[in-house]
């Protein structure tokens, strides 16, 4: 196999027409050059340069290989710059791994911003609610929620994006279609819409809540997701209490009321893997989400330290 160095070597004193001035684009000594130069001529069994007076010439071999191997370079230059785009992580893929209303409200515009700004990283997204630990590898970002404070999960900096308020999606038409605020207790006179039927944290939170309230929901009606749930309120069906995030593109025929007494909340919590910490991509997709949550009424700084 041709040593690349020496070839490298070769095409410099072809180019700079000899040793001395190959010897001083490279910064080598006039010596390392020449010794380059019988290596490589040694290596490959032929005969590259040949003295020309105190000079030297390359022979026709010589300017045939010097010729033949740009296209070489040029590839390796090509390697080289992907390598450094790998190490900065200016290509290559990032993983993210969202829960359902997070990838809803927040990250059609983020992918669209990363995607600019990154055009050659690829990003993997995941919905948390389809993973499974034994199929998915970890991501390199993770928004999801947890109880209060944030578990701490090894190989990742965990940091608070946002507290999440509940908020009561109620008909327009119902006796709270003009509430701007409303005790959680009080929601007990209209029929309720369950929206988690896996029994995650989001329900264990407002159930919590409800029972420092007093009282266990009734719910008439199960669904499957905060969107169906939200369409049975426009149907007239009854209530839903849904995370303040999953409040986008309402139909007509509901109102929104702000929950007191207690309010329920979900902490959103931002997980990052260590290794990429620092990686511009990923400090990138960050900054976004911190953004996206203080856009939000009661978003906080995730203090990214």
């Amino acid at each position: 196999m041709i040593d690349v160095h020496r070839l490298r070597v070769f095409r410099a004193v072809i180019a700079e027409g000899s040793i001395g001035g190959a010897s001083e684009a490279l910064g080598y000594t006039a010596s390392a050059v020449s010794q380059h130069v019988s290596a490589l001529q040694r290596e490959l069994g032929l005969t590259l340069v040949e003295r020309n007076g105190r000079g030297i010439r390359p022979t026709e071999a010589g300017l045939t290989l010097a010729t033949g191997s740009v296209r070489v370079f040029d590839e390796l230059a090509r390697v080289e710059a992907m390598v450094s785009d790998l190490r900065n992580h200016r290509s290559g893929r990032l993983s993210v791994a969202y829960f359902a209303s997070a990838g809803d409200a927040w990250m059609p515009s983020i992918v669209a911003q990363i995607r600019d700004e990154f055009p050659d990283i690829r990003l993997d997204l995941r919905l948390i609610e389809l993973m499974t630990a034994d199929r998915e590898s970890a991501p390199d970002i993770e928004i999801c929620v947890d109880d209060d404070t944030p578990v701490t999960r090894a190989g990742y900096h965990s940091v608070p994006l946002l507290t999440d308020e509940y908020v009561a999606v109620v008909p327009s038409d119902s006796g709270f279609g003009a509430c701007e605020e409303v005790v959680l207790r009080d929601l007990v006179s209209l029929p309720w819409i369950d929206n988690d039927v896996a029994r995650g944290i989001c329900r264990a939170n407002l159930l919590k809540a409800c029972t420092a309230a007093g009282f266990a929901p009734d719910f008439a009606v199960e669904a499957h997701d905060f969107r169906t749930a939200i369409r049975f309120v426009a149907a007239g069906v009854g209530l839903t209490v849904v995370p303040g995030l999953a409040v986008r593109d309402l139909p007509d025929g509901v109102h929104v009321v702000r929950i007191c007494d207690p309010t329920p909340v979900r902490q959103i919590v931002l997980r990052t893997r260590n290794g990429v910490r620092g990686v511009p991509v990923a400090d990138r997709v960050m900054e976004l989400l911190v953004a996206q949550a203080n856009a939000m009424v009661g978003g906080a700084d995730a203090g990214l330290r």
